[in-house]
């Protein structure tokens, strides 16, 4: 007989980290926990303030009904859960979970024997112009060729001007530079903003308007010098609307968050979508705990992407889960010599 739990994990920042939503000190998840006779399958389903579009005022409520009627599997389960898109990433995970050899080894491959590793960004995320520099000193010191930076929270030309010491000190083969506007700028600033980016190798802004603006902007694809990036602008876009989307804006990159756009299947169907329009695409962690962003480290290696991963989040609370992940010189490693603390979990093994 198959059962289900879940609980609350409230995740604490090391640092309290800034987007242009606010500053970020604490951030929820909830685990969804299956267990029938012989295993146990764990699953996040991670939450963003401001950014996840799943309903809170029936959040707890939905994921009890969840856990109670469990039996009735997946597919039935994630018919009553469009509108939930982190619950159907955390039961999506459970699932997988509970049907592989072990609850964190989803998907065996050479990333998971410690035989290969994935190459991530190393994020930089928004503050003061002294804490933005530190932050990327201390990650071009660590090896990483590739750096994506929260841009839109602080005054554009500090940011800009931020940008151009990097690129004074290394050139575009020397770091690859990501911006993430997360919607920050109003059409008429990005335009202007974009040009000057342009002047500084900028590999690809994220989002660099709010989403819900397509003819916007597909302008701004069109007439950008600098590739576009759709991130948010994948939440809550189902079905057909997925197709409409990408042939109305055709962006050169999308990225996906399997907790804000309803899991790995539905991301499996946005790559399919992309892959025929000639679109590049790669997954960044939703700030997950190490235990959603296992499942979508070791997904995505299956995936193969050439693309450079966002997944280098792992060490970002002070009361994560431990996991055999670690990061060396830009890239995201699984060393299963390096045990799960399964005391997180103890009561329900």
């Amino acid at each position: 007989m198959t059962k289900a739990f879940c609980f609350k994990h409230v995740l604490s920042f090391n640092t309290p980290s800034g987007t242009s939503r606010g500053i970020l000190n604490q951030k929820t998840s909830w685990f969804i926990v299956v267990k029938n006779e012989k295993k146990i399958g764990i699953g996040e389903c991670s939450l963003i303030e401001g950014l996840s579009p799943d309903p809170m005022e029936s959040y707890k409520e939905t994921l009890n009904y969840t856990c109670e009627n469990i039996h009735l599997g997946f597919d039935v389960l994630s018919k009553k859960l469009e509108s939930y898109p982190s619950i159907l990433f955390g039961l999506e995970s459970a699932f997988l979970s509970l049907n592989s050899i072990s609850p964190f080894s989803i998907f065996p491959s050479d990333f998971t024997k410690h035989k290969d590793n994935i190459p991530i960004n190393g994020l930089v995320w928004m503050g003061d112009k002294d804490f933005m520099r530190s932050q990327v000193i201390e990650k071009i010191n660590s090896g990483f060729d590739c750096i994506k930076i929260k841009i839109g929270a602080i005054d554009f030309n500090t940011e800009l001007e931020l940008l151009k010491n990097i690129r004074r000190e290394f050139s575009e083969k020397d770091i690859e530079i990501r911006v993430d506007a997360n919607g920050a700028f109003n059409y008429e600033e990005a335009l202007k903003n974009l040009s000057l980016l342009y002047k500084l190798k900028i590999h690809s802004i994220e989002q660099p308007i709010m989403p819900n603006q397509w003819e916007k902007m597909s302008l701004l694809c069109e007439k950008s010098p600098i590739d576009i990036a759709l991130d948010e602008e994948l939440i809550n876009v189902f079905s057909l609307k997925q197709k409409e989307m990408i042939l109305s804006i055709k962006p050169k990159y999308i990225i996906l968050k399997p907790s804000l756009i309803g899991g790995l299947k539905k991301a499996e169907d946005w790559i399919d979508l992309a892959e025929k329009n000639d679109i590049k695409w790669w997954a960044t962690s939703a700030l997950e705990s190490n235990v959603g962003l296992n499942i979508i480290a070791q997904w995505v290696y299956q995936k193969s992407s050439s693309m450079k991963q966002g997944l280098g989040t792992g060490k970002l609370y002070s009361n994560n889960i431990a996991s055999p992940h670690y990061i060396k010189k830009g890239c995201l490693y699984h060393n299963p010599k390096i045990k799960w603390n399964m005391n997180f979990f103890k009561e329900f093994v």
